[in-house]
């Protein structure tokens, strides 16, 4: 591609984020004053109408089968195991993950591939025209979230995907992507996140990810903590669904190599598969997907994936952003873990890695996570903070001064650098070649330091068109 029409595509590609973006009419969350009820109705509201006009749009969603995944940690790993299993199997299969890290069409993938600009913009011109209409019919238009989950749907029927792994948001029962009518419903985990929103605790938070249980649709899961796990059961059976819970030790296991990181291993695998994602808790996540793609037939009533696509699959699978290596010398890892339940598992994985001479950690989050949590747990295992303010559109950083408040009572040394890209830059000016960087407390933050390695510019280019039904 020359560079007049590298230049074509990306201002296609520009004219379509920055539309998108515009119906951002304030933060995601709801007001400061809301009451539960008042959450409540709203994220009912909200559905309805994405789900008014999906119908308007002739239901999009329902011309594939769908995998619905919900859960605190680990659905966006599940998703890409899944998504690459899927993938293997000879299918044509769309991904549609929450947040992306640097550019949209993270959200919207195929076959392991981000959705080209020139269809991304497409798409979303497509989907304008379709507004115009049900505005023209008396609706209001949709939201900047509505719109998004329409996007998805929308573009990926048009684009002749056989199956969509779809990752819900923040909880699931009320989450916009609930108006799917998944073929198999999959929850990671529960833990305590986002509790404004979804509840104070494990219960409650549990009873938002089972919501994506539906009728008659099977279920699985690898939630095992003693009171999150009887009220997915509950839901599971008021739904007459049959719910497959699969435990560690029991129907997997990680094996540790200190070659390769480690391996999954199940009963019905031929041979332990190889783990691309650091960190024992993927194992559980490969688990679940592998065992949810078994659980689609063809009308024979057959397994659509064979055992060699799950183990092909499972190899082949990338996900940036969770343990990624991106540099070797020094070291340098971006992890997005944002709750205490994904940094302590972020910790966990690097207990596994060569001890470095020394680590310094860029640390970051937003507001409305358990950020001084998150703080607590990471900074322990650094030689070093640096404390930097990640954003995103209408959300701010966590406060600095209370991070830096944690990593004080700890005795930590620390600098504080408020942006992103100039806090890795300052971790790297200050390592050593046999130190190591690690980044986390956001996905946001990871996004932004990214950059140094992977500019959004080369990624956005990198995609080009591909034809209906090819992978």
């Amino acid at each position: 591609m020359d560079a007049h029409n590298e230049n074509d595509v990306l201002d296609a590609y520009n004219r379509a984020s920055s539309y998108i973006e515009g119906l951002i009419q304030g933060p995601p969350s709801p007001p400061p004053d809301a009451t539960a009820e008042d959450i409540r109705a709203r994220a009912i509201a909200r559905n309805q109408r994405l789900a008014n006009f999906l119908e308007f749009l002739g239901n999009p969603q329902r011309s594939y089968r769908t995998f619905h995944i919900a859960g605190t940690s680990g659905k966006g790993s599940t998703s890409a195991f899944l998504t690459s299993i899927l993938a293997r199997a000879g299918l044509r299969v769309g991904l549609h993950v929450s947040p992306y890290l640097q550019v949209e069409t993270e959200k919207l993938q195929i076959n392991d591939r981000l959705m080209a600009p020139d269809a991304f913009a497409e798409h979303v011109c497509a989907l304008d025209a379709e507004i115009a209409r049900w505005v023209d019919a008396g609706n209001d238009r949709p939201t900047y979230g509505e719109f998004w989950v329409a996007l998805t749907f929308f573009s990926l029927a048009r684009e002749g995907c056989d199956v969509v792994v779809c990752e819900a948001g923040a909880g699931g029962r009320f989450d916009l992507t609930n108006v799917v009518e998944p073929d198999v419903s999959l929850i990671t985990s529960v833990g305590l996140d986002h509790v404004r929103t979804l509840g104070g605790t494990i219960p409650e938070i549990a009873w938002h990810k089972a919501g994506i249980i539906k009728p008659g649709v099977p279920a699985v899961t690898t939630v095992a903590h003693p009171e999150a796990l009887p009220v997915i059961r509950a839901e599971a059976e008021l739904q007459q669904s049959d719910l497959v819970e699969l435990t560690a030790g029991r129907d997997y296991r990680w094996e540790h190599d200190a070659a390769i990181g480690g391996s999954l291993v199940m009963e019905w695998l031929t041979r332990p598969v190889d783990l691309p994602l650091a960190g024992a808790f993927q194992a559980s996540n490969a688990a679940l997907a592998a065992h949810a793609a078994r659980m689609i037939r063809d009308a024979g009533g057959r397994e659509l994936v064979s055992i060699q696509a799950i183990e092909d699959g499972i190899e082949a699978t990338q996900f940036p952003g969770r343990v990624e290596i991106v540099q070797s010398s020094p070291g340098v890892i971006l992890d997005g873990a944002h709750n205490p339940e994904k940094v302590g598992a972020l910790v966990d994985a690097l207990d596994l890695m060569p001890k470095p001479a020394r680590r310094i950690m860029v640390l970051g989050s937003l507001g409305g996570h358990d950020f001084l949590k998150v703080a607590s747990i990471a900074a322990p295992i650094a030689d070093e903070v640096i404390i930097t303010a990640p954003s995103a559109v209408e959300r701010s950083s966590a406060p600095v001064d209370e991070i830096v408040q944690i990593v004080e009572e700890l005795g930590k040394p620390y600098s504080v650098v408020l942006s992103p890209i100039e806090a890795i830059h300052a971790a790297l000016d200050r390592a050593t070649p046999d130190d190591q960087i690690v980044v986390t407390g956001s996905l946001y933050l990871v996004g932004a330091v990214r950059e140094h390695w992977y500019p959004s510019r080369e990624i956005i280019l990198q995609q080009t068109s591909f034809p209906k039904g090819t992978s």
